[in-house]
Formats: structure tokens, sequence, C-alpha cells
């Protein structure tokens, strides 16, 4: 195929039409596959394009933890939460998909109408920013996302030391996407044929680190960008792979990942992180090495260290089954809440907050061709 360098070369309807023939010819009727799409992103853009309704119905997608801000555990958001309510002096800090993160008692955005200093930033250095000019306050970072976004707070946390600034404070809820894989694949009657792996994430950590669920599970993963035709063909080479027997890691979005990954980022994220022993996921519970912290020479930084955090446990509403979502047992409009208790305007479940939850996916989706 031609190299494409154009973003509306990936949407070219020709070539979406020829990648779905092809699809076709190699589908067979008795044929099932079940592909996980790991990253929230590609959730959306399969919805988006409506590429479920394009290729074969024996093609299923599962959609997976891909998502930062749909599997932090409600505790986390609300233990950050309770330092800012306690302390005028504490600035709470966060990405706009965590300000609409419910807690036991509201959201950031609930504690900011009551008068708690929340802010909404853009990168974890606007943040630092912040503190640099309220050197009076104490500015809280939650940092959250895989291996995407933890450089930047890996940078960040790195410029406060050159600066010496003394009243920026991570709370690293920075999760790591290969254990979250390995965890699914250990679920009991989890079913999944192989893997559309994020493109995002791989930028960061490469291609190299899917190899264990090629050669240990027997998984087959495909690397996708985010265009029609990147999935379409990702989806095609999964399949291919499937058909001929093979569980191997290919890369599609060769355009953005190297197989080695971005040498500097891991090194930078190295540098500043290390594994944490588990971390809580929501909807699929402890998983050991999943998550990163700051390092012991790092600790004048971290706000597990500086601040006496009071440990939140909150019983998640059994009826919202995000758990149950994240692991394919079901979709999310089977969830008696979906599109009824729980929305995007009033989300109960973590999945139904940001765009690229599955949960506001499908809501999303289903309103708009209803509306139509």
């Amino acid at each position: 195929m031609t190299k494409l360098k154009f973003i509306d070369e990936f949407r070219n309807p020709e070539l979406i039409r020829k990648t779905l023939e092809e699809l076709e010819k190699i589908v067979e009727p008795d044929d099932h596959f079940r592909i996980m799409e790991v990253c929230g992103g590609h959730t959306y853009a399969i919805f988006h394009f409506g590429l479920h309704e394009l290729v074969p119905k024996n093609i299923e997608f599962i959609h997976g933890p891909g998502c930062p801000v749909c599997v932090l555990p409600p505790g986390r958001v609300d233990e950050a939460l309770s330092l800012a309510e306690k302390h005028e002096d504490v600035i709470f800090t966060a990405f706009g998909d965590v300000m609409r993160v419910p807690g036991k008692n509201g959201s950031p955005l609930t504690y900011k109408a009551m008068g708690v200093d929340v802010r909404m930033i853009y990168s974890p250095l606007d943040a630092l920013d912040i503190a640099i000019k309220n050197p009076d306050k104490k500015v809280l970072l939650v940092a959250i996302g895989f291996e995407t976004t933890a450089p930047s707070t890996a940078l960040t946390v790195l410029r406060a030391k050159e600066l010496d600034v003394d009243n920026f404070f991570v709370y690293s809820n920075h999760v790591k996407i290969i254990p979250v894989l390995e965890s699914i694949l250990a679920q009991p009657g989890m079913k999944v044929d192989g893997f559309i792996g994020p493109g995002h994430a791989s930028v960061v950590i490469g291609a190299e680190p899917y190899n264990i669920v090629a050669e240990k599970y027997k998984k087959p993963v495909v690397i996708s960008g985010f265009e029609p035709l990147d999935l379409l063909q990702s989806i095609l080479m999964l399949i291919k792979q499937l058909k001929n027997g093979e569980t191997k890691v290919e890369n599609q979005y060769k355009r953005a990942v190297a197989d080695e990954g971005n040498v500097r980022a891991l090194q930078v994220m190295d540098q500043v992180f290390e594994d944490r022993t588990i971390f809580e996921w929501r909807g699929l519970g402890g998983i050991h090495n999943s998550a990163l912290k700051l390092r012991p020479e790092f600790a004048k930084w971290d706000a597990e260290v500086h601040f006496n955090i009071e440990k939140i446990n909150i019983e998640e509403n059994k009826e919202a089954r995000c758990g149950d979502v994240l692991k394919g047992i079901i979709k999310p409009n089977q969830c008696k809440l979906f599109g009824k208790v729980c929305t995007p305007e009033n989300p109960v479940g973590a999945l139904m907050v940001s765009s690229e939850g599955a949960c506001a996916t499908y809501y999303n989706h289903m309103f708009s061709t209803m509306s139509q």
C-alpha cells in the first residue's frame, strides 16, 4: 500500500472500502472474533466513524481499560479533595476529565461550587506555575494517566526541583498498560481473541513491551492509530493473524510508534518514578506493579509523604457495572443504570465521565443516532 502522510488520506473512502472488502473476504460466516480495543480513544473513534457498523457482524468489540479517568478509584480523588476542603492553603489541581469524577460527596466541580479552591489545568506545568505565583499556598497536582502523560509529570517534578519550588506536590495516580492487560487476561472466563494496542501510550513505551501478551498469553496485538483507516487496517491485521494461527505484535502506527518507544521519555519516567507494590483499579481490583509513585529522592514533592492523607475507601454502587464493562462481560447499555440514572450529565459510574469512557461513547452514539 502507498505510504500515507496526511489525515485526509486516512479517511479516504476508496481505501476504506477496499479494506472492508478484504475483511469481508477473509471473515467466514462461522467465525466470531472478540477484539479488545484497549484505548478509550479507539472506542470513541470506532463509534464516531461508525466502524462497528461497517465491519462484519461477527467481529465483536470489547472495550478495554485504557481510559485513565475510568479506572481511577473514586477514593483517590476524595482523598485529594479532603485536603483542599480541610486546609484553606491547599489548591486542588487536575485535568478537565477528573473534575467530573463522582466521589462520595460529589465531584471536584461540586467542591468548587462549595467554595473549595479547585482549579482545572491543561498541563502539569500549569500547576507548577500556580505554585510559583502563590507561594503562601500548597498546590496539589492530582496526576493521572498511563505512560502517555507520566513523562510530563516527571519533567514537571524535575523542573520544580531545579527551581526549588517547595509548595508544589504531586499526588501520583499514573498507571501502566501492560500489567492491566495481564490482569484482564488472568480473569476467570475472560475471552479476548486479540488486542488493538493503544496508540498514545505506545508512543512512549514502544511496541516491544507487548511481546509478553503475544508470547505468554498467545494473543496477537496490533498497535493502531486513531483514524478510520488506521483502525480498519489494524483489525484486518489481527484477523489475518487469528486466521493463520499466529500470535505476534505488529505495529500499524509506525508513523508515531517506534519499537523501542521514546527513549528520553522512558528515561525521565524512570528517573522520577518507581513501581507501586499494588494499586487499586476501579472495577478491576488491586493489580501488582501496575502504578507509579515518586522515588524517595523526590519525597519533597510527593503529596503522600508531605501530607497526612486519610485513606478513603468508597463502596461503589453495585448496580453500576463498570468493572463488568471493562472486562467485556457486558456492553454498557446492558447496565440497568445506563441512560436512566447514569448519564454524562449525571455520571454514577466512571465510564460515563470521560468522552473516551465506553459508557459515555455508547450514550452519545445512541443519542445522536436517535436524534437523526
